[in-house]
């Protein structure tokens, strides 16, 4: 099982944490929301949770708790700009289907 950052990706979370003073990594996790059932759940970790699996890619942690794992097994985190659009996009093999919107996804 694993979870990658592109260089991008890993860049930006590194310069928020070193500008923010303090983190160990990235969090990533799933949780129940929207109109496909599942919504991605991104936060900073200043301090590791027990059962969390730690990846590490390009200097940067990622961390996901057990119940994540599964829907998340593949998945590379990437950090893209858009015009005057920007954010994180997630490239997960696992996902079925997802809202129109895109804030939320099936398995």
């Amino acid at each position: 099982m694993a979870i990658t950052l592109t260089e991008q990706a890993a860049r930006h979370v590194a310069q928020y944490l070193a500008k923010r003073g303090k983190g160990l990594g990235l969090r990533l996790g799933v949780r129940t929301s929207g109109c496909s059932g599942m919504a991605y759940r991104l936060e900073f970790v200043d301090e590791a949770e027990a059962g969390d699996e730690i990846f590490e890619c390009h200097g940067v942690k990622v961390f996901v708790d057990a119940k994540s794992l599964p829907y998340l097994d593949g998945t590379e985190l990437d950090y893209t700009r858009e015009g005057l659009n920007e954010g994180f996009r997630f490239n997960n093999p696992n996902v079925t289907n997802q809202c129109g919107c895109g804030e939320s996804f099936n398995v």
